[in-house]
């Protein structure tokens, strides 16, 4: 893998952290993460090493205790994590969404009361967007905050939380009338809260309910929940930024930075699937040679390095223009789009490389298998990224008649 999914343009502390990182993952993740995946086990070790190394507080800055790094640096280091195993690169992401809707949206009471605790990975975050009824339609949520003097008054219910019930704080997005009169678009009238509860399942805050872990295909190890509001009492001052009617531009601002980080995710597990495939090629001898030696496994191994080192460059791109400072919803959905079907097509060659031994859960590879799904559907689907896509060439490439 040495030559595949290069960065140019690194400087030393982006090189020594991408090192590091990846040292961490061949010595205390690829090892151990077949086994707990398929016990559905929290990786609480992995974490606490993540935690070490500062990886909670690696976008965060520095006068709030983190390393202040780039979301380039990030992505790369969610590559590599994901590379080991993708449910880690979930646990992290999640909270990171949330540190970097506080550090661009919150107020500066926010920033200084939670940005430090989450930079010591003290604080864990997670975000609360989608709803049992709801998918892709972000206008259609129904969960809503009613104010109540110096409080607001939470009900509804919330699906699909990664880290629902290992976090500490959830950014939430819920409908909020107040200040907007009826007949306001869906979009300017929901607002984002910052809830803070206890880890765990059940009840975890007064009004406040974390089921158990959603039994999934794949993604395991992380937790995966639902969230119900019922007579949740949250005060003002936990509004995101402090003014209500802004949630969706907020939530739409950490979901565009979470798709270069889905697009990182299917670029680290493809890389770890060709690495298996490569590899596996090499061993499996048939008709008197190794497979790898036959022109069919070549073309093979061809379409899927190239498609990893597409999906690489496009990934690299999106992240490079975000930390510009400019626009990038454009690259970010071209970016998750590629990513996460190259992901998938090049797991299921390496799954045909292995032949039989693919099916069995002796095999990496099944694992990846189950896992590479989830990228096509998270942080918005493949129709999804395209509608996105679509539009903003329309508004780039808008014809002079």
């Amino acid at each position: 893998m040495a030559r595949l999914a290069q960065t140019a343009g690194l400087d030393d502390v982006q090189q020594e952290i991408l090192k590091t990182v990846r040292e961490f993952v061949d010595k205390e993740i690829i090892p151990v993460a077949t086994e707990l995946e398929h016990r559905d086990e929290y990786p609480q070790q992995i974490v606490d090493g993540l935690k070490e190394l500062g990886l909670f507080g690696l976008m965060i800055p520095e006068e709030y205790g983190g390393l202040g790094e780039s979301l380039l640096t990030y992505a790369l280091c969610v590559e590599e994590i994901a590379r080991g195993w993708m449910s880690v690169s979930g646990i992290i992401n999640t909270h990171f969404i949330v540190a970097y809707m506080l550090k661009q949206h919150g107020t500066q009471e926010q920033k200084d009361y939670f940005l430090p605790r989450m930079a010591a990975g003290e604080t864990r975050g997670a975000f609360s967007m989608s709803e049992p009824g709801l998918g892709s339609d972000v206008s259609a949520i129904t969960s809503k905050a009613v104010k109540d003097g110096e409080e607001y008054v939470l009900n509804g219910q919330k699906m699909w939380l990664t880290n629902g019930g290992t976090s500490s704080l959830v950014a939430v997005l819920v409908r909020s009338d107040e200040g907007h009169p009826e007949g306001t678009a869906p979009h300017k009238s929901m607002t984002t809260f910052l809830v803070e509860k206890e880890p765990g399942f059940g009840e975890v805050r007064p009004g406040l309910t974390i089921p158990g872990k959603i039994d999934k295909m794949g993604y395991k190890g992380v937790d995966t929940t639902e969230l119900i509001m019922d007579g949740l009492r949250i005060p003002a001052n936990r509004v995101l930024g402090g003014t209500t009617g802004r949630g969706f531009y907020q939530m739409m601002d950490g979901v565009e930075v979470g798709r270069v980080n889905v697009a990182a995710r299917g670029c680290g597990v493809a890389q770890r699937a060709f690495e298996l495939g490569v590899s596996y090629a090499q061993q499996r001898h048939t008709f008197g040679k190794a497979i790898a030696e036959h022109q069919a496994i070549q073309f093979k191994l061809a379409e899927m390095a190239t498609k990893v080192e597409a999906a690489h460059a496009m990934m690299v791109n999106a992240a490079r223009k975000k930390d510009s400072g400019e626009r990038n919803d454009l690259e970010a959905g071209m970016a998750k789009y590629l990513a996460s079907e190259y992901c998938k097509e090049v797991v299921e060659d390496a799954f045909r490389i292995h032949g039989g031994y693919g099916f069995s859960k002796e095999y990496e590879i099944e694992r990846l298998y189950r896992e590479a799904p989830m990228l096509l559907i998270g942080e918005g689907t493949a129709e999804i990224q395209k509608m996105i896509i679509g539009r903003r060439l329309l508004e780039e490439y808008r014809f002079q008649g």
